[in-house]
């Protein structure tokens, strides 16, 4: 009975710990701000297009997106009006809200702003998606339970005053709720890797070592000149279909083993830059690089302690630079007033006394 006691006391110790103190706040906010930043950059990238692919007017037909809106049972601000006054409103608006998830600005409701402006743009055009889509559609409302403003972020003072009115039972359940959170998004990540990997292991061409083959040659995911040197070796082909399936199936084991937690998470970003690269699917590769950060937030947290301490040198080493000028400055010459004048009037006369000596000596010389 004292052993089952003792067991039960330290589960409810580490049940204690995990709902009192909230874990990768580093990592989490890392997670918010490089979302945001994917989001803005998918504005940004086709802001010159805007109209020909989201206007009213676009290459995908307003009846077929309203068509495709209502069988779907979903929304978009955009089916709200055909305006072109409109779509330039909600366009913008969306691309300002990106930017303050970025760069954290306006909390949790400014994060679920940008969510609705995200799934309304990605509604419009489903078209020229990679995938990334559906992540940030799951994980966005994740990271509303979590205090991923904590770090990288722009306080205005604004959110605090709110968060002061919440009430304390509330505000107590603030780090359970963050790392419920945090769990889902880990969950989720690993969810996504054990269902590829294993969908991966039911196809043949992933069998037999030849998958990466024929993923490479396809015109839309080749990178000109270097795709065919990978494709066109049989090692490097064989060996990135069998490591890519093995990683996706056992990367959960990895993530739940703390020493190993980090390498499993450099391996996925790893492979995901990968995929960016080759394949040209950025926004799923960085938003899947995004989530991965959560398994690393200690060396989040540590390249930030590094980055603050690197500011504050900087800073010492400016200021002590402003100070070099008036430390090596001439002393200022005393004006011709008062006092000062018979000092001035005092010096001229040693350096003409001192002048004549030097020429009597130089006399001297040329004499013998």
């Amino acid at each position: 009975m004292k052993g089952t006691k003792d067991r039960f006391a330290g589960f409810t110790a580490r049940l204690d710990r995990l709902s009192g103190s909230p874990a990768a706040v580093a990592g989490v906010s890392g997670t918010r701000a490089l979302i945001g930043f994917i989001g803005f950059m998918f504005y940004a990238s086709n802001y010159g297009e805007r109209d020909y692919l989201f206007g009213p007017d676009g290459v995908y037909l307003w009846q077929d997106f309203i068509d495709g809106v209502q069988e779907n049972g979903t929304f978009s601000l955009y089916a709200l009006s055909t305006s072109g006054a409109w779509f330039e409103l909600v366009f913008h608006l969306g691309m300002i809200a990106a930017l303050a998830v970025t760069f954290g600005v306006g909390g949790r409701l400014v994060l679920a702003v940008h969510w609705v402006f995200l799934w309304s743009v990605y509604q419009r055009i489903p078209l020229i998606l990679d995938g990334g889509d559906n992540l940030a559609y799951i994980v966005l409302p994740m990271l509303l339970l979590t205090n991923c403003y904590d770090r990288f972020s722009f306080s205005t003072g604004l959110v605090q005053r709110w968060a002061d009115r919440v009430p304390g039972v509330v505000r107590a359940m603030s780090p359970a709720l963050h790392n419920l959170g945090v769990a889902a998004v880990a969950g989720q990540i690993c969810l996504v890797y054990v269902v590829s990997g294993l969908y991966k292991v039911q196809g043949r061409m992933w069998q037999d070592g030849t998958a990466l083959f024929y993923v490479l040659r396809i015109p839309e995911f080749e990178w000109p000149g270097v795709s065919r040197l990978l494709y066109e070796n049989d090692m490097l082909v064989m060996a990135g279909t069998y490591g890519a399936t093995l990683f996706m199936v056992y990367f959960p084991l990895g993530v739940l083993v703390p020493s190993l937690r980090p390498w499993a998470a450099l391996g996925s970003i790893g492979l995901h830059l990968s995929i960016a690269l080759l394949m040209g699917l950025t926004s799923f590769a960085l938003t899947m690089v995004a989530c991965d950060l959560i398994f690393l937030s200690k060396g989040v947290e540590a390249g930030l302690r590094r980055a603050r301490a690197t500011g504050r040198w900087l800073d010492r080493v400016l200021r002590d630079r402003k100070m070099w000028p008036e430390r090596d400055a001439p002393p200022v010459a005393a004006e011709h007033t008062g006092n000062t004048g018979v000092l001035t009037r005092t010096a001229e006369k040693m350096g003409s006394i001192s002048g004549s000596t030097e020429q009597a000596d130089h006399n001297a010389a040329r004499t013998a």
